[in-house]
């Protein structure tokens, strides 16, 4: 008995708890439904969340009196629900509306289940009612935002179906492996093709050979997850090919790709760039025509001096002295068709560069004793030259040719009457010049600065082209600023010029910077001395040269043997090794080389010498002679015999 009453007291505690914990939500309400009485008895949460008095609802409620703040569209699910209780006494699980004072709207669940006697007739039914206003509210929102998504998945699902269908771009699903899965109506517009002609097929059937590979390496990239942008050509069913722009990007295992016709722009561009190079061809052509003509005027009087004095030389009784005259004449013209040779070589880069280190600016000062003899005494020359030395790596000689012929050039523009400024110093770029970019380094700065007459826009980039000059007939030969553009170029440098029209010119040379360390020669050396009566192997390609040049050693006392060719030569010498003193050779011949034979002579007779000829050779201005003696054509008997000599001194 006291057990019992323990358990009673254990049981009332626990559901003053449980009551405790439900009046404090205020939103769980407990119910009894009695079958006995028909009355449904509430608490105060189920009170409150039906707008009934308390009271009351301890009480019990009739039917009536419950389902009177029921919404009436849901008492038929109610109703149906009550019978189906009683009828298989299962518990149950109902959702409907209350309607309550000031248009309040209410949403319960109800959740019960049947209790019944030990005959297994109902008793009660008992359960909870929960306000679930707030998550219907949300259920509510939720559903209405995603009728709304759905709504606008397929708004948007029609718009992309519509620009699918009339876009005029070619738009394309494809896969990874380059096989079509989709592709949109565009494609029969733009290059005949019906889709089913295209799905399942790869993408190279369709494009120009010349663009698969490329097409492998765009599918690689959307593969391994990266946007890509290809443009390529693309054969058309029935006319001539046409060129795309592709934007690709992968999505899942696809690529999503358009493609944009650009046929028109790539013909406009090809268009423009043929044009563009048939202007450079004209250009060239008229450079070449403007070349040529200034050539073939110089050569012209040139030649009128030489052949003028052939003709009184051919006189019989011409005077001793007029004929001393006449060969001074040819002899002086000749010197001149030289310079004029070397000149135009300077300016094509092709006049050989004997480049070593130097100090610029000790040979500005050297020639500052020189440059007031070219310019007259009513030119003021001012130097800025600074104490540091600027070492520089190029031919000595041109270096000073250049600067003379950069003198030469102020002076006649200040119609020699003027300031004319000299500067140097150290600079840490080659500036754009002329539509080239600019190039970082080591670069000296020479600076040669007038006060003269200046140069016109239109003239300017006309200024270094050959025989082009903006003085009068006889005043210069339009040379000397060619030679300077010609000779910075190839010692890996530029020129600039800057002008205005009537206050003066600024020509600025740049040329590498170096260290001052002096080169070493390194070729081999002849090994024994030249002697009067010694042996000479001529090799010359140019019988005409080839005759004067063993003439010409004749009168030196020398004996010769002339062969036409390099391997002639390496017969002859196999025949008899020791027959020959030296060998004296062209550079450009049929075969091999003069350069290529003298190296296989030392590398066969390491102590024969070699001397070599040259009126031009690539090989010479790229890599030099290899440290070998050399004589230039056209080169006198003087020439020939010094050059002989300094064999003879090795």
């Amino acid at each position: 008995m006291e057990a019992a009453q323990q358990e009673i007291l254990r049981l009332t505690a626990a559901n003053e708890r449980l009551q405790a914990a439900l009046d404090g939500s205020g939103m769980v309400g407990l119910w009894d439904w009695m079958v006995e009485t028909d009355l449904l008895h509430g608490d105060a949460n189920f009170a409150r969340l039906y707008g009934l008095d308390v009271g009351r609802t301890a009480l019990g409620l009739t039917e009536a009196e419950y389902q009177t703040h029921v919404f009436p569209e849901d008492l038929v699910l109610l109703h149906t629900k009550i019978r189906d209780v009683f009828d298989r006494g299962a518990d149950f699980l109902i959702n409907y509306r209350l309607a309550l004072p000031l248009e309040v709207v209410r949403w319960v669940e109800c959740k019960g289940q049947m209790i019944a006697d030990e005959s297994g007739q109902p008793v009660r039914f008992s359960g909870t009612a929960i306000d679930i206003t707030e998550r219907r509210k949300a259920e509510e929102a939720l559903q209405h935002l995603n009728a709304v998504l759905e709504q606008r998945v397929l708004e948007h699902s029609d718009k992309l179906d519509f620009f699918w269908s009339v876009s005029p771009d070619l738009l394309l699903m494809i896969g990874f492996d380059g096989i079509f899965r989709r592709v949109n109506p565009a494609w029969t517009t733009l290059l005949g093709y019906e889709p089913e002609e295209l799905v399942g097929h790869h993408i190279n059937e369709f494009v120009l050979p010349d663009f698969h590979e490329a097409i492998d390496e765009a599918l690689e990239v959307v593969g391994g997850g990266d946007q890509v942008r290809v443009v390529n050509r693309y054969r058309h069913k029935y006319g001539e090919p046409r060129w795309f722009s592709w934007v690709a990007a992968p999505s899942g295992d696809l690529t999503y790709a358009t493609g944009r016709e650009v046929t028109a722009e790539v013909t406009a561009r090809e268009t423009l760039r043929r044009t563009e190079e048939a202007l450079r061809q004209s250009q060239k052509v008229e450079a070449i025509g403007q070349l040529t003509g200034g050539v073939a005027h110089d050569f012209n009087n040139l030649l009128t001096v030489i052949q003028g004095s052939v003709d009184l030389l051919r006189r019989p009784d011409l005077p001793e002295d007029k004929r001393a005259r006449y060969i001074d004449a040819i002899a002086d013209t000749a010197e001149r068709a030289t310079r004029l040779t070397s000149q135009l070589l300077a300016f094509a880069r092709r006049s050989p560069l004997k480049a070593q280190i130097f100090d610029a600016m000790e040979n500005l000062a050297a020639l500052a004793s020189i440059l007031p003899t070219l310019t007259g005494p009513r030119m003021e020359t001012i130097y800025d030259l600074g104490e540091a030395p600027h070492w520089v790596i190029t031919d000595p000689s041109q270096f000073d040719t250049a600067i003379i012929n950069m003198a030469v050039n102020a002076r006649d523009a200040m119609t020699r009457e003027g300031k004319l400024t000299v500067g140097i110093k150290a600079v840490d770029r080659l500036p754009a010049i002329r539509g080239h970019d600019p190039v970082e380094g080591r670069y000296v700065a020479i600076s040669i600065s007038d006060t003269g007459s200046g140069i016109a826009n239109d003239k300017i980039e006309h200024i270094f082209e050959p025989f082009f000059t903006t003085k009068g007939v006889g005043h210069g030969t339009g040379l000397g600023l060619s030679q300077v553009f010609g000779f910075a170029k190839q010692s890996h440098g530029d020129v600039a010029v800057q002008s205005e029209l009537g206050r003066g010119t600024t020509f600025t040379l740049y040329l590498p910077a170096a260290e001052p360390e002096p080169q070493r020669a390194d070729a081999p050396i002849a090994k024994k001395a030249l002697h009067q009566g010694a042996q000479v192997l001529v090799v010359e390609d140019n019988r005409e040269v080839g005759e004067f040049a063993t003439q010409a050693l004749t009168e030196l006392g020398y004996r010769s043997l002339w062969k036409a060719n390099a391997d002639d030569a390496l017969a002859t010498l196999a025949g008899a090794p020791d027959a020959f003193d030296v060998v004296f050779s062209d550079i450009v011949m049929p075969g091999r080389s003069g350069i290529e034979l003298a190296a296989e002579i030392y590398r066969l007779y390491p102590t024969l010498p070699v001397v070599l000829a040259s009126g031009y050779s690539d090989m010479i201005v790229e890599h030099g002679s290899g440290g070998l003696p050399l004589v230039h054509k056209p080169y006198s008997i003087d020439e020939l015999a010094a050059v002989l000599q300094l064999v003879s001194k090795t």
